[in-house]
């Protein structure tokens, strides 16, 4: 499994953030991304041709969830993440190509896209409330999409 974990140095016991890069010939049919206590649960599924599941649907209850968990996944493209600590120094940086998958549980992150054209899918628990109620921001320079 390719699944780096970036750990507070603040809290050497707390997992801010995830990096998956899929391992493409690997026979694993699901691989579980996220631990089960987070809020935002990310796997790895590999489907064989006309595999199909149960149809469902997901039961309504209150989920407890104090702040907003967000992942990345590369469509097109390379891009650069930064990861930041609970005292928002950085942690480490690290690249993204199609297929790889970021998530961020706690800290703070930036992304740079290193091409042209680069296109992700952005995951985040909701509901969104707006900037105010969503984001504190780091650094005075950054550049927002929304």
């Amino acid at each position: 499994m390719n699944i780096e974990n970036f750990f507070s140095k603040q809290n050497k016991n707390l997992l801010l953030h995830q990096l998956y890069k899929p391992e493409l010939n690997s026979n694993k049919n699901r691989i579980n991304i996220s631990p089960e206590s987070e809020s935002l649960q990310v796997a790895h599924i590999r489907l064989n041709k006309n595999q199909t599941f149960k149809a469902h649907k997901h039961i309504e209850f209150d989920r407890n969830m104090p702040r907003a968990q967000e992942a990345w996944v590369v469509i097109k493209g390379r891009v650069k993440i930064y990861y930041y600590d609970l005292n928002d120094d950085l942690l480490t940086t690290r690249e993204m190509i199609k297929g790889d998958c970021t998530i961020t549980y706690l800290g703070g992150h930036n992304y740079e896209a290193l091409e042209e054209d680069t296109i992700v899918y952005e995951f985040k628990t909701g509901p969104y409330l707006g900037l105010e109620k969503d984001k504190t921001f780091l650094f005075d320079n950054n550049l927002e999409l929304s």
